[in-house]
């Protein structure tokens, strides 16, 4: 690849299809020893602990928080400060994976035979299956690649991808052994957005907010105060058992005004939309924000068993990250 004669967008197209390659690749590696690989991890009663050097060592760093957010407890240890100490956290029950390219990096030729001096299963990622750290692991998971997509077929790409997708397949694969789903990823990812959609609750957002009412008599002076104050551009009308008759919106404010020349007899009854969209407290936030979007509306009225509890708007959603 001749980067002076081609367009950033030919280099671009060159360095994906380069390593799509490369992951298409990996398919003919899917072997018995991923296989073994696989069926020792998922019944090790220790951790995973990766390791690596180099740009190996931020792809080990990668699949250490894929295995962690989806079930399989795993460490990363750097390999060069493994020789220097690190080597400490590897425990009796655990299985060490080593990150390599090459297979020959001094640090991993000192590290390779102290973790087989500690007894523990030692797997490799590499793309050499001839190399020292192949020849001396239980089982090798080949990441070769033909050509990395970097122009001079130096800087680690295509390998590293390779790397990456080998790790991801180990991490999906043991996934699906441990029946691992969307309740157990939300535990794992309370704090983010893909955590919220399986977790978050509309009774985690309606008591945030005020919770506007009037009654259906009411004038309008109190429903024009209680929504300003409120401030949902919104009230609810309820019966004096708090059971929900209705919504008033400030856009039904604004059409009445348009209709009435007289407003001393108006009240809540009279201008009060009937039958509004509303949500269970124990809803998912994400099932609120489909009805939102499917009635093209901002606010829903959550309710229980008639009763009304109160309101979620649309910008609750917003501020939780869902949209």
């Amino acid at each position: 690849m001749n980067s002076k004669t081609l367009s950033i967008k030919d280099i671009a197209l060159q360095t994906v299809k380069l390593e799509a390659a490369a992951i298409a690749q990996l398919a003919n590696y899917i072997n018995s020893d991923f296989e073994k690989a696989v069926q020792l991890i998922y019944d090790c009663k220790g951790r995973l602990v990766i390791s690596g050097i180099g740009k190996s060592a931020v792809i080990a760093q990668k699949i250490v928080a894929t295995f962690n957010s989806t079930g399989t407890p795993a460490i990363f240890m750097h390999a060069a400060d493994a020789i220097h100490g690190d080597l400490g956290m590897v425990q009796q029950d655990d299985i060490v994976i080593v990150i390599s390219k090459s297979g020959e990096s001094p640090e991993i030729k000192l590290l390779v035979p102290l973790i087989r001096n500690f007894g523990n299963t030692l797997i490799a990622i590499v793309g050499n299956t001839e190399s020292y750290l192949a020849k001396h692991s239980t089982l090798i998971l080949n990441t070769t690649v033909s050509q990395e997509a970097c122009p001079n077929n130096l800087a680690p790409t295509s390998s590293t991808t390779a790397q990456l997708v080998m790790g991801d397949a180990l991490a999906v694969v043991l996934m699906e052994m441990r029946g691992f789903g969307s309740e157990d990823f939300a535990k794992f990812h309370p704090g983010g957005a893909l955590g919220k959609k399986l977790y978050l609750h509309v009774s985690d957002l309606y008591v945030n907010n005020e919770q506007p009412r009037v009654g259906a008599g009411a004038g309008l002076k109190e429903i024009i105060v209680e929504i300003s104050k409120k401030r949902l551009g919104v009230t609810a009308v309820v019966n004096e058992a708090n059971e929900l008759l209705g919504i008033i919106t400030d856009g039904d404010l604004r059409r009445m005004l348009e209709k009435h020349n007289s407003f001393d007899a108006v009240k809540a009854s009279d201008i009060m939309t009937t039958s509004p969209k509303t949500v269970s407290p124990d809803a998912l936030a994400v099932e609120a924000l489909d009805l939102l979007r499917g009635f093209d509306i901002t606010q829903l009225v959550v309710v229980d068993q008639k009763k009304y509890l109160g309101i979620i708007h649309l910008h609750d959603l917003v501020r939780e990250g869902l949209i």
